[in-house]
């Protein structure tokens, strides 16, 4: 059975770099963000939140998902998986909150959903407005808004580490472990919704018979409900689905990797993997597994200690040309 997430008050930065990040585990955050000038804005009703997001939103278009009243807020494929049961359109920030606040009195609206908005292109002056106390302003991390109404997303992973901060409407976090995939019946990776590989299961209503295995991804579940003004801190590939219960819905999320910023995602080579190994023999895959997990998992400590350091190529330290030239090496075969 799903158990709530772990809640923690009053957390300044130092106690969320020396206990909460280094266990590892999602963290609900209460009231990191209440003070924010845009919650405080959102406090007053959904007119007041959108008066204060127009008058500094920028008027540049980006991406965002609408789908029909039948498909109840949940955004998914469509049923032959060959392509959505939503459209996508561009948008600007006027035009998402008329759509939205035309619908807040609807029994069924079309769902409306933007993603991942830069702050720095379409809000500019939001960090200086409402600064985040967790994180240091120096840090290389990325800053986005989620604008929307009653809606549901699949439940997926993300890369970076997430300090979600609730605006407006509440928010339900469906959190999994990652040796949850399993059990999660995952979609194509190859040809995803948002770009991370996603659950096919409705998480709020899970077709047990068809996905018989979920119930022990529930198990191990674990819950987060949220107010504006909380926010949830979400390790690195961690699944997560996402329900917004209320007619106007916002929320700002900080993304930030504690590997170097060069460093592109691992997913590249997953999809590498699963094209070059694919349909190898089993004793082949086995044999592979034994060098993965020699050089890349290091399952026997540092595969390079007993090579001179300038000599160690790419498991050593790695300089700009080195991975120039390691970059030309993967993409010649991908030419042919």
């Amino acid at each position: 059975m799903a158990r709530p997430a772990p809640d923690y008050h009053g957390v300044d930065r130092a106690r969320f770099e020396t206990e909460i990040v280094p266990a590892g585990r999602p963290a609900v955050l209460r009231g990191l963000v209440r003070d924010w000038p845009i919650v405080l804005a959102a406090r007053e009703g959904a007119d007041e939140l959108a008066a204060w997001l127009r008058q500094r939103a920028s008027e540049d278009a980006a991406e965002a998902w609408f789908g029909p009243p039948e498909i109840g807020g949940r955004f998914d494929f469509a049923p032959d998986h060959a392509g959505f049961n939503h459209e996508r359109k561009l948008a600007t920030i006027d035009q998402l909150l008329d759509l939205i606040l035309a619908q807040r009195e609807s029994a069924a609206p079309w769902a409306v959903y933007a993603g991942a908005l830069p702050v720095g292109r379409h809000l500019p002056g939001f960090l200086a407005e409402n600064p985040m106390p967790l994180l240091a302003d120096d840090r290389h991390m990325l800053v986005s808004l989620w604008l929307g109404n009653r809606t549901t997303t699949a439940a997926h992973w993300d890369l970076p580490q997430n300090l979600a901060c609730v605006v407006a409407g509440r928010r339900r976090f469906t959190l999994f472990p990652t040796d949850q995939v399993a059990n999660l019946y995952v979609g194509p990776i190859d040809r995803t919704l948002a770009g991370q590989p996603s659950s096919m299961v409705d998480i709020d209503h899970p077709d047990l018979e068809r996905f018989p295995r979920f119930a022990e991804a529930w198990d191990a579940a674990e819950i987060a409900e949220l107010e504006p003004g909380d926010a949830l801190y979400m390790p690195s590939l961690w699944w997560h689905g996402v329900t917004s219960p209320d007619p106007v819905g916002a929320m700002v999320n900080f993304w930030w990797r504690d590997g170097p910023a060069r460093m592109t995602t691992p997913m590249h080579a997953l999809l590498h993997a699963a094209m070059t190994m694919h349909e190898l023999p089993a004793r082949e895959l086995a044999a592979w597994k034994v060098f993965f997990d020699h050089y890349i998992f290091r399952a026997d400590g540092d595969p390079m200690a007993h090579v001179a350091p300038e000599a160690r190529g790419v498991l050593g330290e790695r300089s700009p040309e080195l991975i120039a030239a390691l970059k030309a090496t993967l993409a010649e075969p991908l030419r042919r």
